[in-house]
């Protein structure tokens, strides 16, 4: 069961304890790098509505397409800041690997973060 498993963010918690409890809305994100991490769990483990609900409204798109091709395998942060994250994603698609590297800029609207947008190398 994935509640019990390593969460996907690499924190080293189970999925449960770690990016579940704000998929599931029971915490909000308190930081710009855990709404950064429980962002990319909630695309490893297929949970799109949570992308979309902490996509900024300005920014967002108006809808988001699963990839049945893409495979989430690791997440790297390289550097933070209190509204910024530098991270590293790791994939697999149609079986060859790639990455993933991302400036995101996040803003706290009514008091909780919201991905805004990023800069993709």
């Amino acid at each position: 069961m994935l509640l019990q498993q390593p969460c996907p963010c690499g924190s080293g918690a189970t999925y449960d304890a770690c990016c579940g409890r704000m998929h599931r809305g029971a915490v909000a994100a308190a930081t710009a790098e855990e709404l950064m991490r429980s962002r990319y769990a909630a695309y490893a483990v297929g949970d799109l509505d949570y992308v979309f609900r902490t996509w900024h409204p300005r920014t967002r798109p108006d809808d988001l397409a699963p990839d049945p091709g893409l495979t989430w395998t690791g997440l790297r942060v390289t550097d933070a800041g209190a509204d910024w994250v530098e991270f590293v994603a790791s994939f697999t698609r149609a079986g060859a690997p790639g990455e993933l590297r991302e400036h995101s800029r996040f803003e706290r609207r009514a008091g909780r973060w919201m991905y805004v947008d990023g800069d993709v190398d």
